[in-house]
């Protein structure tokens, strides 16, 4: 299956070059076809404020879009024009359902109306009275249009002011809020910031109380009589015959929950039950309302307030129990013109989920250590199992791969059998009572334990069982945390053989490696994401993670063993400090095209008991999410390399030390198909000296001895699920050095490396 999805891969890219060479015999006669077009700004002034900034604005006016070019490649066009033929095969068929675009001629485009709309922009941005002119760049098959923008110094406020009417405590809510405006003396003409601004002013009178007012009662009026410069003086008023309902506030007077909403009710009997003065009504008891109380920021007798609305809904969706969420406000009466103040009854409605779901997943795994294979995956959950909102799952899986290539290992296989079961309570379980601290999001606890099982035939066994208890929160939208101050990791190497226990005798740091059969720890993970915001021009993410493990035991030990380690309940436990940060930028070129990059860097200290980190906590790299030109665990540490070239012998290729970085330039080529260039380069290193490992630790000389690669990806993306095939070829191995050499490596995997 794996060779045939290769060779079907190489068929494609095979075709797409080809496609590139033949697209313009193609285009009828008489016809040219339209490539781009872009606009220069031109202004007399010598600084202008943000042009750049107006002029990628004015890029994405310029429509139609021509059609997409990979490296001089029209794979979706020569689709389409070869499925006119009536004369294409499967591969062009197949090519022309998924990529065909129709071609973008030059006669398509309205230049007239083109330039219409970029006049109206600039003004829009306070540039008036701007001249704009096009000229055509046409070639024997192909043409571009470049516009030309001349424009002169843009409008300025000079003043801002609001026009109020004392009569209306509206007007004193406003005037608080105006120390927040967007809009200051000397700022730019733009009626985006006219827009923004009413939506500012709307959002602050909603979190006021101020329920029925709309952003769209606001008028701005520039007055540029009082100047013989390009400066205007701005005032906002509320325009005429605005309702009496939208210049009062709403206090929240009646709060009803439905635990357990339905449109068909079948005629049932509901209970209800007030718990601090809010009705929760339900058939019998499906949510026990002294935990739904937790997640409710709208109080009864408080003003309305849009933000503890949205955050309420954001609160209940995150427990897991509920399919859809829907808060809604009736008026309790209409407001007369004597009325200052309105009420509102709040009326929750929550449909759950199915309590009880089972999944089975039938997997086809391959690996970039050239191991392959079925994989069986059970999956079983029940929500709200203790009318809490807590949600129960647990998962079997059993896996067997080989491995398919290889000098010395040919023939290697492994069986991986997995037993795990979660709970996740959506509260936290703490002695003390915290929940005034967590006001954006309620923490969850989660308790897991697992037992895990791998038989590495001809080489060894590996018996683990695991347990973790922690807490997971968000702080903001942006801001999470993950603290797991337990967590247990038990290993058992066993039925060790001959091949590998020669391994092991070799290289005494590996071995002290998997003696270390006990980590006990703390660990915590800081995450900042702006990744999720679709009006984020340039976001980034970080994330640092921590590691402590065998500080508590170490407390409570009192034995030695005879190598001089301490141990616990006759078990010798790992020590070490382990850290690592993890950030990540995007930023958008034009369109969907966007330039990414990622800095890793990690260090992990042993200490006391052990000599170096445990096996499963050591730092490797390469692979598809790594240095995509080598594979998994195919470099270092540092200059080391192995004495036979074969995955098989890169048990030991791991380190203490880790820094890596990626560059990945990602664009366009048809609706579900993504192309990328990228560049990787990384490599891990030990702390100490390690006679097995020459060339392994980490000195100042370390930039000389980074792997780096290169290479172009195809990704699959349809709504976010991505399947990607990234090709790279080394540029330079640490043990060589920059190497001529071409070596394709290809990476099958799911998802985006970073």
């Amino acid at each position: 299956m794996i060779k045939n999805l290769t060779k079907t891969s190489v068929l494609i890219i095979w075709w797409s070059i080809l496609a590139s060479c033949s697209v313009s015999k193609y285009i009828p006669e008489g016809e040219k076809l339209y490539t781009g077009g872009n606009i220069k700004l031109k202004s007399s002034e010598k600084k202008v404020e943000d042009l750049a900034e107006v002029n990628e604005e004015l890029q994405y006016l310029l429509k139609p879009t021509p059609n997409t070019d990979f490296l001089g490649m029209r794979i979706g066009l020569h689709a389409w024009y070869k499925a006119q033929t009536g004369k294409s095969g499967f591969i062009n068929k197949f090519m022309n359902k998924k990529f065909g675009e129709e071609p973008i001629y030059l006669s398509n485009i309205k230049i007239d109306k083109t330039e219409d709309l970029l006049y109206n922009r600039l003004e829009n941005r306070g540039f008036f009275r701007s001249g704009i002119t096009h000229k055509i760049n046409q070639k024997p098959k192909f043409a571009s249009i470049i516009y030309t923008a001349n424009v002169e110094k843009p409008y300025k406020v000079k003043s801002f002011e609001l026009e109020k009417n004392d009569t209306l405590g509206i007007f004193k809510v406003m005037e608080e809020s105006m120390t927040e405006s967007f809009i200051r003396q000397g700022v730019r003409f733009s009626l985006e910031s006219f827009k923004n601004e009413r939506k500012r002013i709307d959002e602050y009178l909603k979190k006021r109380g101020y329920y029925n007012f709309n952003g769209e009662y606001l008028i701005f009026e520039a007055d540029t009589n009082k100047y013989d410069v390009r400066g205007f003086d701005l005032f906002l008023r509320l325009k005429k015959e605005v309702p009496k309902r939208a210049l009062v506030p709403y206090n929240v007077s009646e709060i009803s929950v439905y635990p357990k909403y339905s449109l068909n009710p079948n005629n049932a009997v509901f209970d209800t039950v007030v718990v601090d003065e809010v009705q929760y009504i339900q058939q019998g008891i499906f949510f026990r309302p002294d935990r739904l109380s937790t997640y409710l920021l709208v109080d009864e007798g408080q003003r309305f307030n849009a933000k503890a609305s949205r955050l309420t809904s954001d609160r209940l969706s995150a427990i897991g129990t509920y399919k859809y969420i829907n808060i809604r406000y009736d008026n309790l009466h209409n407001v007369g013109a004597s009325d200052t103040l309105g009420h509102l009854s709040a009326i929750v409605e929550l449909s759950p989920l199915n309590k009880r779901s089972l999944r089975a997943e039938v997997q086809a795994v391959s690996k970039s250590n050239n191991f392959v294979g079925p994989a069986l995956a059970f999956s079983y959950a029940n929500r709200n199992l203790f009318k809490g909102g807590e949600l129960l799952k647990i998962t079997a899986s059993l896996g067997y791969e080989r491995q398919i290539t290889g000098k010395r290992a040919l023939g290697l296989s492994s069986t991986q059998l997995g037993f795990k079961g979660e709970l996740l309570v959506p509260r936290l379980l703490f002695p003390i009572d915290l929940r005034e601290n967590f006001n954006y999001s309620v923490p969850k606890t989660s308790i897991s334990t697992g037992i895990e099982f791998l038989d590495r035939s001809g080489l060894y066994q590996l018996n683990s069982v695991l347990t973790s208890f922690g807490y997971n929160w968000k702080s903001s939208a942006r801001i999470s945390h993950d603290l797991k101050p337990i967590s247990l990791n038990f290993v058992r190497l066993s039925n060790v053989t001959a091949d590998f226990q020669v391994i092991l005798d070799e290289n005494p740091t590996l071995a002290s490696s998997f003696q270390q059969e006990f980590i006990s720890g703390l660990t915590y993970t800081f995450t900042y994401s702006q990744l999720s915001e679709v009006n984020k021009r340039d976001p980034i993410y970080l994330s640092i993670n921590a590691d402590l493990a065998g500080n508590s035991l170490n407390l409570v030990s009192t034995k030695e063993n005879e190598r001089g380690a301490s141990i616990f309940l006759g078990q010798e436990f790992a020590q070490y400090l382990k850290g690592d940060l993890d950030f990540r930028f995007h930023k958008k070129i034009r369109g969907e095209a966007k330039f990414v990059s990622r800095i890793f860097v990690g260090i992990g200290l042993p200490y006391g008991n052990s000599e170096s980190l445990p096996f499963s906590k050591q730092y490797y790299s390469g692979g598809p999410y790594s240095i995509r030109a080598f594979r998994i665990r195919s470099i270092g540490p540092g200059i080391y390399r192995p004495t036979v070239d074969d995955s098989g012998s890169f048990f030991d290729q791991s380190g203490d030390i880790r820094l890596e970085g990626n560059m990945e330039y990602r664009f366009p080529i048809s609706t579900y198909l993504k192309g990328a260039v990228f560049f990787d380069a990384g490599n891990v290193w030990l702390l100490n000296e390690n006679q097995s490992l020459p060339g392994g630790k980490f000195t100042t000389d370390f930039a000389s001895q980074l792997a780096m690669g290169s290479g172009i990806g195809l990704r699959v993306d349809v709504q976010n699920f991505v399947i990607r095939f990234d090709f790279a070829t080394p540029l330079k191995k640490p043990w060589t050095g920059f190497s001529p050499e071409f070596s394709p490596v290809l990476n099958f995997a799911i998802g985006y490396p970073f």
